[in-house]
């Protein structure tokens, strides 16, 4: 899952983004208004986390933009700016929700799943190809009930390939999702991840094959 935070506390967003990283998600950073304003033109952002008090302006400001988008992401506001009247200005800006610092990471993930659940709707439910099940909302893999260990990058491909299953999905598409804008992946860095995660699946059993579909794109099936 793709990530923009909208922080310009290098500490904090360096933590969240390690944070983050390990439980799966690709995270953007960008510290100014309009640094976040340029980021929104990638479609393949699930969620926003905004701070407030950013270098250019109040975060909220970018709430418009955000919700003028085809098919927005949920944002969530983090701000120390904590009081009643604050929050309720947000939510009333459009937020989706508003967490005060500082706060604990599982609270942060817990409202994660909350408000991509509310937003995704039909998207949050769980995938099932072959024997494989995915659990969008904990971003888990689990093979008979148990969870098949898969490194972010390899879980953000899963994901896409399985919300297309029997249907191929362009490189860009998969690519928009699994790296971020700060990467810089060579020409054959996403066929290596697609190498590895076809190896994994095989070896758990899992019942799927990945399709390549020369410089197209891939396509996932149930064996």
């Amino acid at each position: 899952m793709r990530i923009l935070l909208v922080e310009d506390e290098v500490e904090l967003a360096a933590a969240l983004r390690a944070a983050l990283a390990r439980r799966g998600f690709v995270v953007d950073w960008v510290a100014r208004l309009d640094q976040a304003r340029e980021a929104l033109r990638d479609q393949g952002l699930r969620a926003v986390l905004l701070d407030r008090r950013l270098p250019d302006g109040d975060g909220l400001s970018l709430l418009p933009a955000l919700q003028a988008l085809p098919n927005p992401p949920p944002a969530i506001v983090l701000t120390a700016r904590g009081q009643t009247v604050e929050r309720v200005e947000g939510l009333d800006a459009g937020a989706d929700d508003y967490l005060a610092k500082p706060f604990e990471l599982d609270e942060l993930l817990a409202r994660l799943r909350a408000v991509t659940r509310r937003r995704a709707g039909a998207a949050a439910e769980k995938l099932v190809l072959g024997a494989l099940v995915f659990d969008p909302v904990h971003r888990e893999a689990q093979l008979g009930g148990l969870p098949l260990p898969l490194p972010r990058r390899e879980l953000a491909l899963l994901e896409v390939l399985l919300r297309r299953a029997g249907r191929v999905v362009l490189r860009e598409a998969i690519e928009a999702a699994i790296f971020g804008f700060d990467d810089a992946p060579a020409s054959n860095t996403l066929d290596s991840h697609v190498s590895r995660l076809r190896r994994r699946l095989a070896e758990s059993g899992a019942g799927i094959t990945i399709h390549a579909l020369r410089g197209v794109g891939y396509m996932a099936r149930a064996e």
